[in-house]
């Protein structure tokens, strides 16, 4: 009878002591990743997640360049930026030269109608300008926005320094300049035309 109860007891020591092994979590579980936090932005809450596609299955709003690439996912800002600046380049040349075909294909209308009257002005005065930019203008990214499903838009900010060569009845004039400012581009991004439009520009401080 006593050798029972001493069996009994080792079988319990036993059992309690796999039930300690077995019974705890060894690792880090499912369970165990750590929520996002409430107050983290919804770029923050996708940079969480595995990728835009995940994070939107998830229902995470997503923003910034974020919901550009959730739509567009071969968009690259190095390759956009890259873009933009020889955009910047053409499209203040194409203006000093009052080169209005070319200008259609890169400004949206509105911008157009602004540009083609200060071209008129000139023309009206008699004048001519050309452009030369010493260097690249540099570009940086302010902000990126998706609208509707698919509507892109990224604004950019220039700095640049050029010199501008006028002529008019009164003679000819050199001005070096340094301008900054903040062109927003827009394009659909389903759309097969790859060209973006700018659609505003603003002054910045340099």
């Amino acid at each position: 009878m006593l050798e029972l109860i001493i069996f009994a007891a080792l079988a319990a020591i036993v059992l309690y002591q796999l039930y300690a092994v077995l019974g705890r979590r060894v690792g880090r579980q499912p369970e165990d990743a750590p929520a996002v936090p409430a107050t983290a932005t919804p770029l923050e809450r996708a940079s969480d997640a595995t990728g835009a596609q995940a994070a939107e299955a998830e229902g995470v709003a997503l923003t910034g360049l974020a919901a550009v690439k959730s739509v567009d996912a071969s968009f690259d800002i190095g390759h956009f930026l890259s873009g933009s600046k020889s955009a910047y380049e053409m499209i203040v040349k194409a203006f000093a030269a009052g080169d209005r075909a070319q200008l259609r294909t890169l400004l949206a209308p509105p911008v157009m109608a602004g540009f083609d009257t200060a071209i008129a002005a000139r023309e009206a005065e008699n004048r001519t300008e050309t452009v030369d930019f010493s260097h690249p203008p540099r570009a940086d990214l302010e902000k990126a926005e998706v609208t509707g499903s698919d509507l892109a838009r990224v604004t950019v900010r220039f700095l640049a320094e050029f010199r501008s060569r006028t002529k008019g009845p009164e003679g000819e004039g050199v001005e070096d300049r340094r301008t900054a400012e903040l062109w927003t581009f827009e394009r659909h991004l389903k759309s097969r035309d790859p060209n973006w439009l700018l659609i505003h520009v603003d002054a910045a401080e340099a």
